[in-house]
């Protein structure tokens, strides 16, 4: 149990220390070559941007978004790469049985998630590389959007595949009744799950929800692997939350930079990876609920625009909601972080109690 400890905290504070480290040299290169959207909302988004909307961000900082990179999330990414090639590197060449113990890369755990992170770090880096290049009103396009979900969509395929025929995930855990088995369509249920946690990334709108929020349901995913006795996804997921914890504290207002499409779309679908390998992938949307509940709230506006030509939120998603009703965007931040904090610690406890009935 010590050993296994050792294992999961050091990764996870060499995690934030990288973090704290590499933060400085990235962050002027951001400001140096102007790493940011290069019209602000107010120039360039169309005249159907609703009235509420400009209301909550006209007493915001004028030209923020021009000012402020917004690949922050390379930060993140980054730090959970430097680290596991440390700690990887170390157990190659200066072997023994503390650095061979704390190598978390394994083929069966971590593996998959680190590919999945890769992916979607990359595939995020193009769409704010778009942004920052003036090609916004692209990413607007809705051929563009198809385009970044059928490349989830094809992610999923492989991801689920692997899931399905390499490592023998053919069942869903149901907590407290069984489980469900559903054999090679689990590929398939794969593919939903990473689609709708992609859609939950609209939450990064406001400085600090994000990375409070992630940094929170990652915590509680390492203490779920743990107790699980998947001390690799653990350790990973410790140096997630390190590496977030980091981001984080550079990203409170005043944001030094923003996560971007970079961040979100690298950590959403590596969560979605690590609750299938969890087994708590029908815990995922009480344990990430403020990922849930937004992403909710933005099919409820939409389907309740198109259907029956009414608003069911002032704005969409619902962070902005809360905006536009007068809520200080600190207040919106911080009870988010309350709610994902009690929503997280639910989570754990059910899937504890869940694994020892």
């Amino acid at each position: 149990m010590i050993a296994s400890l050792i294992k999961v905290f050091i990764p996870t504070v060499l995690g934030f220390f990288v973090g704290i480290g590499i933060t400085p040299v990235l962050t002027k290169m951001m400001y140096k070559y102007q790493l940011w959207k290069k019209v602000s909302r107010s120039d360039d988004e169309n005249e159907n941007m609703s009235q509420a909307f400009k209301q909550i961000h006209k007493e915001r900082k004028e030209g923020s978004e021009k000012s402020t990179p917004r690949v922050g999330g390379i930060i993140i990414w980054g730090s959970i790469l430097i680290t596991t090639g440390l700690v990887y590197l170390i157990s190659i060449y200066i072997p023994s049985p503390v650095s061979d113990k704390l190598n978390f890369l394994s083929r069966n755990q971590t593996l998959v998630p680190l590919a999945a992170l890769i992916f979607g770090a990359l595939l995020g880096l193009a769409d704010d590389a778009l942004q920052i290049l003036g090609l916004g009103k692209k990413t607007d396009d809705v051929r563009y959007r198809y385009i970044k979900i059928a490349l989830i969509t094809l992610a999923g395929l492989v991801i689920g595949y692997w899931l399905y025929a390499k490592l023998g995930i053919t069942s869903l855990p149901i907590p407290f009744d069984g489980v469900l088995y559903l054999g090679w369509l689990i590929i398939p249920f794969f593919i939903l799950v990473l689609l709708a946690v992609f859609s939950s990334g609209v939450i990064d709108g406001i400085d600090g929800l994000a990375g409070g929020v992630l940094a929170t349901v990652f915590a509680a995913y390492t203490t779920i692997a743990f107790f699980n006795n998947q001390i690799d996804i653990a350790a990973l997921c410790g140096v997630i939350t390190g590496s977030l914890l980091a981001f984080l504290w550079f990203n409170i207002p005043p944001a030094r930079f923003y996560m971007g499409e970079t961040g979100m779309l690298a950590l959403t679908v590596v969560l979605g990876v690590v609750a299938f390998l969890t087994d708590t992938v029908l815990l995922l949307p009480l344990i990430a609920f403020p990922l849930f509940a937004t992403s909710v709230s933005v099919v409820i506006q939409i389907i309740s625009k198109k259907y029956f030509g009414k608003k069911v939120f002032r704005v969409a998603p619902l962070h902005h909601h809360f905006e536009s009703l007068g809520w200080p965007s600190y207040k919106v931040t911080m009870r988010y972080w309350v709610i994902s904090i009690v929503c997280a610690i639910s989570g754990v406890i059910i899937a504890l109690i869940d694994t020892r009935l």
